[in-house]
């Protein structure tokens, strides 16, 4: 049994597919987002806003006894040389992507004893492409604070790091045309991700999944 999963950005996209996932594994899924869940228990929280974030994963785990894990699938991105994007917006992608996460698993460390923790990196993460500096420098940091992390609490908590490929979501929906896939049949669906999330999360004490990266086969991203 998973039991209570705290899933940031679990309205949409691949949280939602962790929802869905977590549910169907007879865990039960605590959706953080800054929009509601079609279903579920869930806190609205703007991942920018860390005081905000922080209360939010508080009142969860009050409301519901605490986490047995958290994955961190909350992200974002804004397109453009760094030149041409604003600085608010450039900098809204790392508050969302790195600060946020570590908002969000900060705010459930206390709440969460002896439970799991997965967050989510990219292939961007670990490979830098042009157009993409405040993605690439969130997801690039989301790989340095996961293996710390991992090292900290070694022992103590799981942590494992999953690095998708693109997905098929919402989240290129309000790109520009040539920041675009040009092939969406050649992106993985989100439930699976989702389904090797749910196999992170169901490993057995002192058995560690420290990182996965799971992408389709002709997926242009990896390597």
């Amino acid at each position: 049994m998973l039991g209570n999963v705290l899933i940031s950005g679990g309205a949409a996209g691949l949280g939602a597919a962790v929802a869905e996932a977590v549910r169907d594994s007879g865990g039960t899924p605590l959706v953080l987002d800054k929009s509601a869940p079609a279903t579920g228990e869930f806190e609205l929280a703007d991942l920018t806003d860390g005081r905000a974030t922080a209360t939010a994963v508080r009142a969860l785990a009050g409301r519901c006894g605490g986490f047995d894990a958290v994955v961190t699938a909350a992200g974002v991105d804004r397109c453009g040389t760094l030149a041409e994007v604003p600085a608010a917006e450039w900098e809204r992608v790392v508050q969302v992507n790195l600060l946020g996460t570590a908002a969000v698993i900060r705010a459930a460390l206390p709440h969460l004893d002896g439970g799991r923790v997965v967050t989510i990196g990219s292939t961007l993460g670990l490979r830098a492409v042009s157009d993409a500096t405040a993605y690439c420098a969130s997801k690039f940091g989301v790989v340095g604070f996961t293996r710390a992390l991992a090292a900290e609490t070694a022992g103590r908590i799981g942590v494992t790091l999953v690095v998708p490929g693109g997905m098929r979501t919402g989240f290129f929906d309000d790109r520009a045309e040539q920041y675009r896939p040009k092939d969406l049949s050649k992106l993985n669906p989100p439930d699976r991700v989702a389904e090797a999330i749910v196999f992170a999360l169901g490993q057995p004490k002192d058995c560690e999944i420290r990182e996965l990266v799971i992408a389709h086969a002709e997926e242009p991203s990896w390597p």
